[in-house]
């Protein structure tokens, strides 16, 4: 098993109600905000990308905003990849992951 297998056990919102979360997309913009600071959040946003889920607020971001990203860059196959080498705050248990990925986009 990956060490970010059970990401979100560490997620900001494994306490928080799904319904901000899944809520209708006109509260997703405040529903982004319980994702500020959060760990899991690259390992959370990947997982909405990579599996093309299409509701809620996935690492801090909204429906629409996944669509229009996927919609931008069709060709990648592992947005945990890409995300993790673009992002330059880690959690330390994932920078020497990130590291090591070479990933082309």
């Amino acid at each position: 098993m990956e060490k970010n297998d059970h990401w979100s056990e560490e997620a900001n919102c494994r306490t928080a109600d799904p319904e901000d979360l899944f809520g209708p997309s006109a509260d997703q913009k405040r529903a982004k905000s319980v994702c500020n600071g959060c760990v899991a959040r690259i390992d959370c946003l990947a997982e909405a990308l990579d599996n093309r889920i299409e509701f809620g607020v996935w690492g801090g971001m909204t429906e629409r905003e996944r669509r229009a990203l996927l919609r931008r860059r069709p060709r990648v196959i592992s947005w945990r990849h890409v995300l993790k080498k673009a992002d330059p705050v880690l959690p330390a248990a994932h920078q020497d992951e990130a590291r090591v990925a070479h990933v082309r986009a």
